[in-house]
């Protein structure tokens, strides 16, 4: 069993119980899809990584509901589709209410799922998807504010974390010309470079924002030089 489907699986656990284990399952056999090069079970372990460090921060543990909407955030993925995270939620609470969650926290995830759809994706280029926009730029401690700020904790990864993230990207989305790539991909970065903040909580705004700021900056110059 690899690391990121041994911490997923725990997390499952977590918040579900010992007696589910074929929704997580299934969950994981989509995110091992051959199509997926960067939205993996990698992606969604570091996600549930950032989100308890997030929380910890702030002196708690993360709620039930963040759990589950970092592991069904990107469950169903088509690069080239338009309502990704709303299929999410949509399996999401499906599950949910199968292991017996009530209603109005099935829905509470499936309004954080939505959410990832309104901030500047970590994984587009504009081209063909119709983004939600920048979202909001406050700073906020909530469970929105905290699944959209590590689900874009990659922007301040590394430099080769960072670039592995930009190829994985790159060839999810092999269905789009290199000019459109470059166009669509910039729009993005620079809308990103534009915020007064990369991310909304306290903790990664101080841990994260001027490095995501130089990887940025450095992806941008490529995309200016091609």
């Amino acid at each position: 069993m690899t690391q990121p489907e041994t911490q997923i699986r725990s997390a499952w656990r977590h918040i579900a119980g010992p007696h589910h284990d074929g929704y997580i399952d299934d969950v994981l056999v989509r995110y091992a899809e051959p199509h997926r090069h960067y939205h993996t079970a990698t992606h969604v372990m570091f996600v549930l990584r950032h989100v308890r460090d997030i929380a910890h921060a702030g002196g708690a543990a993360p709620s039930p509901a963040v759990i589950a909407a970092a592991l069904y955030h990107d469950a169903i993925y088509e690069p080239a589709a338009h309502d990704n995270e709303g299929a999410s939620a949509v399996l999401a609470v499906h599950d949910l209410g199968e292991i017996g969650w009530a209603r109005d926290e099935c829905e509470k995830v499936a309004g954080l799922i939505i959410a990832t759809a309104g901030h500047v994706a970590d994984d587009a280029v504009t081209v063909g998807r119709g983004e939600g926009g920048e979202g909001p730029q406050r700073s906020d401690t909530g469970d929105v504010a905290m699944l959209l700020d590590a689900d874009l904790a990659v922007l301040g990864a590394d430099p080769a974390m960072y670039q592995a993230y930009v190829n994985g990207v790159r060839a999810e989305y092999a269905h789009v010309s290199d000019e459109q790539w470059r166009i669509g991909r910039r729009d993005v970065l620079v809308r990103f470079l534009g915020r007064d903040r990369l991310y909304r909580t306290s903790h990664m705004h101080e841990t994260f924002d001027r490095r995501a700021r130089a990887n940025i900056e450095a992806e941008l110059a490529t995309l200016r030089d091609g």
